[in-house]
């Protein structure tokens, strides 16, 4: 499956304990309604492949999760930087004014004097609120908090996020 048909949900992080269990860093609002789907995706890049889902759960400030065949500490620090995605197609529908962050990638960012600041060129999750990463084409990158009183609309269509945010900021 290429990675144009895989959003990626979140990273597997280090182990946690010894059976198995590997710490999750989500990248959505909602990972503990992911324990729904009996199968996930995990990799990177183009090298996806599917992988089943034994638990999923709260621990302290985070999330524990425990795939098929990683039983021990080992094989649980094997599967640490790889993405958990899933296809496209099996995503529900979002709301108004909900994203997927895959969605928002390559988007302009302009601000209300038309000015173009570059393009998302990724996302950041800081705990309090996304931060979109937009980069022009001189290779300056500016961190943009999402929040409604720096992003005004997002145009999926249109391919444009309308901010409030000087161009010299």
């Amino acid at each position: 499956m290429s990675s144009q048909e895989i959003v990626v949900l979140g990273r597997l992080a280090d182990p946690y304990g010894i059976r198995g269990w590997i710490r999750l860093h989500a990248f959505g609002d909602d990972p503990l309604g992911w324990s729904g789907m009996p199968v996930w995706w995990v990799g990177q890049e183009d090298r996806w492949r599917e992988i089943g889902l034994v638990g999923l759960k709260a621990h302290a400030s985070g999330l524990v999760v425990a795939l098929e065949g990683v039983f021990d500490r080992t094989a649980a620090e094997a599967m640490k930087g790889l993405l958990v995605g899933v296809p496209r197609n099996l995503l529900p529908a979002t709301g108004e004014d909900e994203f997927y962050w895959a969605d928002l990638l390559g988007l302009a960012v302009v601000n209300r004097e038309g000015e173009c600041l570059g393009r998302v060129a990724g996302l950041l999750e800081t705990g309090a609120n996304a931060v979109l990463r937009v980069v022009d084409a001189a290779e300056n990158e500016r961190l943009l908090p999402f929040v409604d009183e720096v992003v005004l609309t997002v145009d999926k269509t249109g391919g444009q996020i309308l901010v409030a945010w000087g161009l010299d900021w």
